[in-house]
């Protein structure tokens, strides 16, 4: 390995020069006590920033293995590294004079929930971090004095002050790994005790705005109804009160204004953990929840629809349905279908963004349509038999309708921010208002499992021909050589080393090695929509994505997807388990469709694999 001294001189044998001598600095060198790695080398100061990573052993790191021995206390150290070093970096960002993105020193940048990134990384051996570095120049002339000052003055202090435990607080440092333990306490309790989510009395739910994450000010805190309330003996914060909201169907009904959508906006989110201060630390959810909701236009491909829909006029096979534009109840009838086929345990739903003629129909349309010239069963009619039969719960806000107060088992009102346990009187006034308008569907049946998605020709084409130049890379698809897929070879990032492929890796880490195929291009538009090869993929309406290298990560999936020919072999369950088989074994960088790991990706659920999946048109 090269040493510090050896990358300072040569970026002082290279100052002046053309922008593309930069490229000579690309490799790992050794600084005191961390390793840095240059690993890609922007082509002009105005191009995308340069990817660069640190790499601090633990032995001079120093954080004590027991704040990152679980799953979800190394994610959530790594959330904790992430967001202070962006802060310490943030101090020296453009500092360093040029043109173009020259001086820019940029991390990924995390909301207020807590996810596993790519910016971060807690191996066996040490913590890396990854990061973008603008390269200075004057014009397109190089300055490597800038460089020199960024990364042998401003890194190094930032790196001392956070990846070295003895630089930190050690109480908030202590602090993280608890809440992190705290939070997996409740998610086990919600198993243990029968809950589909917890909602802690002192919560702040209500956001600062609609476009902002952070806490209102002198909001409303959360306190649960007394029938409502239940207690939990945390491991560390110790005992916490809160509402628990029981398996079966939930109502949450009251006024417009009053904070039904907030409060379901906050179980939506809870499927994540949250870091401290966010006001929704303990309002933990079920973490297979799914939020459903119509999507006019999205495209369905084969889906069976049958529990929701059949007897359509045009005689459309509605078990193996397929559309590029649907309808809002078709879509949220495929939504419910999707959802029960990624594992889903629970359904979120607000009547303000659901299909209408999906979710019920009143008395007097029932008796003016009648039942064999109307195609669609109502949720409302299912909603029963997806808890009894297939353990599905729902929580659904109601405004408009009473007819969901015949089946819920627990209703909850808003009243000004406020919860209120109106069960009973709601099933008294029931009662003497009438006889259950509403009688649960006959056949329920469940879809078989083993969906394939269609492929259309240009996906199939597109598959292939990337599957002809995996096949020729070295290693091959499905062979045991060195870069194999299945059998890592040298250089792999299942080993946490540069240049490799996950479980798909070449010797060295060029690209023809890893057999790209370099048509199937990747852009993502935020966190709302995504672009593989010429396709586009709508997520709007995926609510639970929360951030752009959510969208990113899915990006990457896709891609991969088509380059080992996955879509026309496997079942989207089957995918869904390749894909999270390589990411589990390799990390992020395992799927990502360059030679080098960097920032910029972040892992979502499986739920949000699925959707996406089943959004791509191919």
């Amino acid at each position: 390995m090269k040493q510090s001294a050896d990358l300072r001189r040569l970026l002082e044998s290279i100052d002046r020069k053309s922008y593309p001598a930069y490229k000579s600095a690309q490799g790992i060198y050794a600084f005191e006590s961390y390793t840095l790695s240059i690993d890609h080398v922007q082509g002009d100061p105005f191009a995308s920033p340069s990817k660069v990573s640190i790499t601090v052993p633990h032995a001079r790191a120093g954080y004590p293995g027991a704040y990152f021995d679980t799953p979800w206390k190394k994610t959530a150290l790594e959330d904790y590294l992430v967001r202070q070093f962006g802060r310490e970096i943030a101090q020296f960002n453009f500092k360093a004079k040029g043109s173009g993105k020259s001086g820019l020193i940029a991390i990924s940048s995390p909301g207020p929930e807590i996810l596993s990134r790519t910016a971060c990384e807690i191996t066996k051996t040490g913590i890396t971090a990854r990061f973008e570095v603008g390269f200075p120049a004057f014009g397109r002339t190089i300055n490597s004095g800038e460089l020199i000052k960024i990364l042998f003055e401003f890194l190094p202090r930032c790196v001392k002050s956070v990846f070295f435990h003895a630089s930190r607080n050690p109480k908030e440092v202590k602090a993280v790994a608890e809440l992190a333990e705290d939070q997996q306490f409740i998610r086990e309790e919600l198993k243990r005790q029968g809950l589909v989510a917890f909602v802690a009395d002192g919560a702040v739910l209500p956001r600062e705005s609609g476009v902002s994450s952070r806490p209102m000010k002198g909001g409303v805190a959360f306190s649960s109804p007394e029938s409502l309330r239940m207690e939990m003996e945390l491991p560390h914060r110790g005992r916490i009160t809160g509402m628990g909201i029981k398996e079966g169907i939930t109502l949450i009904v009251g006024g417009g204004y009053h904070g039904k959508s907030t409060l379901l906006k906050a179980l939506e989110l809870g499927v994540y953990n949250h870091v401290a201060g966010d006001g929704r630390e303990y309002v933990i959810t079920d973490d297979t929840a799914l939020k459903l909701r119509a999507e006019d236009g999205r495209s369905i491909n084969n889906v069976d629809i049958s529990l929701f829909i059949n007897d359509l006029p045009n005689k459309k096979d509605t078990r193996r349905f397929s559309t590029p534009d649907a309808s809002g109840s078709t879509s949220q009838a495929a939504g419910v279908v999707e959802g029960w086929e990624a594992g889903s345990r629970v359904f979120l739903i607000d009547e303000d963004t659901s299909a209408t003629n999906f979710m019920l129909r009143d008395e007097l349309m029932q008796h003016i349509i009648s039942r064999d010239k109307e195609p669609i069963t109502p949720f409302i009619e299912r909603a029963r038999d997806l808890f009894v039969k297939a353990g599905i719960s729902t929580v659904l806000v109601a405004g408009s309708s009473g007819a969901y107060f015949y089946i819920a088992d627990t209703i909850i009102q808003m009243d000004c921010y406020v919860p209120l346990d109106i069960t009973e009187k709601t099933k008294k006034a029931c009662a003497e208002y009438g006889e259950d308008p509403t009688k649960a569907a006959p056949g329920f049946s469940l879809p078989a499992p083993g969906r394939k998605l269609a492929v259309s020709a240009a996906g199939k084409n597109m598959a292939s021909s990337a599957g002809r130049q995996s096949a020729e890379s070295r290693g091959g698809y499905g062979n045991s050589g060195r870069g194999s897929y299945g059998d890592s070879g040298r250089g792999g990032y299942g080993d946490n080393n540069r240049g490799g492929y996950g479980r798909d890796s070449g010797r060295g880490g060029d690209r023809g090695g890893r057999g790209r195929d370099e048509r199937i291009k990747t852009k993502t538009y935020g966190k709302d929509s995504l672009q593989v090869g010429k396709e586009q993929v709508d997520l709007r309406f995926v609510e639970q994505l929360v951030h752009g290298e959510q969208t990113a990560a899915l990006a990457q999936m896709v891609r991969y997807c088509l380059e080992k020919q996955l879509f026309p072999r496997y079942s989207v369950t089957e995918i869904v388990k390749l894909l999270t088989g390589e990411i589990n074994r390799g990390g992020l960088p395992a799927i990502s469709d360059s030679s080098y790991a960097a920032m910029g990706l972040c892992m979502p659920r499986e739920q949000e694999i699925f959707a996406c999946l089943n959004r791509y048109r191919g």
